[in-house]
């Protein structure tokens, strides 16, 4: 029975198209059936990329995928998240892009990456998912997120207040520009920009991070991973937003929304030469003088 490998990716990658093409023809190679998301299987065809005849299209990756490749960057990474959602596929970053915290695989040697993948040459981890419930929330909205929520202000230059409550104990009200709500993975990402710790992705916890907090001793406090957080947010606006994973809609002032771990995890895999700890000091420079 064939195997079958899912691909996706963003649409800006005109300096990576030849790699790409590579790859696909080294995946079909190595026996695989390749399972494109539309809009990237019509940029590669657009754009003259050479698509094997193992290749489709595919609005939904199909659960027996053994592995989705997310072509990009770390944003085209939580792209591909929603894009498996709970199907257990678990998630290969190839990064096309620039940081590259989840998408830390290059497209250097396509060959060995497909030898990699039929081989079973990698590892995989998991990583734990937020969910945000409370009513006022679009019906349409995706309610997971890899990284982070983040409650913002809107369209007004006063603070919010976000009162919080960690199992219905209160702990406080930020006054700020915003709060954040990081998993352990989103914490070298919004969380870090605005002085939150980072944490080793294999941890179950969460961080909670004021985004220019009025008071000083308003500092980023780390949680477990199982209670629910609360959080009713009131301003001088009528509405604030919600970020989830960069993925934002608007709410009413006054109310709430419920922070919980999600009911599954997602796959992450890394080749035999990546680890946190080596990711750390070539994407931050650790050590650099």
């Amino acid at each position: 029975m064939a195997r079958i490998i899912a691909l996706g990716g963003n649409r800006h990658q005109d300096a990576y198209l030849t790699g790409i093409g590579d790859l696909l023809a080294a995946l079909a190679e190595e026996g695989f059936l390749i399972q494109i998301q539309p809009r990237f299987f019509r940029y590669l065809s657009d754009a003259g990329v050479v698509i094997p005849k193992e290749a489709s299209a595919a609005d939904e990756p199909s659960p027996q995928c053994v592995a989705a490749l997310s072509i990009g960057g770390d944003g085209t990474f939580l792209r591909a998240a929603q894009w498996v959602a709970d199907r257990g596929i678990p998630i290969l970053g190839v990064n096309t892009g620039h940081l590259g915290f989840l998408a830390h695989c290059s497209l250097d040697e396509p060959r060995g990456l497909a030898r990699s993948l039929a081989s079973g040459s990698y590892s995989s981890s998991r990583r734990m998912l937020l969910r945000v419930e409370g009513e006022g929330i679009p019906g349409h909205v995706w309610p997971f997120a890899l990284n982070e929520v983040a409650i913002l202000k809107e369209d007004t230059s006063s603070m919010i207040n976000v009162d919080t409550w960690i199992d219905g104990y209160f702990l406080a009200g930020y006054l700020a520009d915003g709060l954040i709500i990081s998993t352990p993975t989103g914490s070298t990402g919004y969380n870090l920009s605005v002085g939150g710790p980072i944490v080793q992705p294999s941890l179950d916890c969460r961080v909670i991070s004021p985004i220019a907090p009025h008071s000083l001793t308003m500092r980023p406090l780390v949680v477990d991973a199982v209670s629910m957080i609360e959080a009713t947010t009131t301003s001088r606006s009528l509405t604030y937003r919600v970020s989830l994973d960069g993925r934002s809609f608007v709410m009413r002032c006054g109310t709430t929304v419920r922070i919980c771990r999600a009911p599954f995890d997602i796959g992450v895999l890394e080749l035999p030469e990546e680890n946190f700890a080596s990711t750390l000091r070539h994407k931050l420079h650790w050590g650099v003088r």
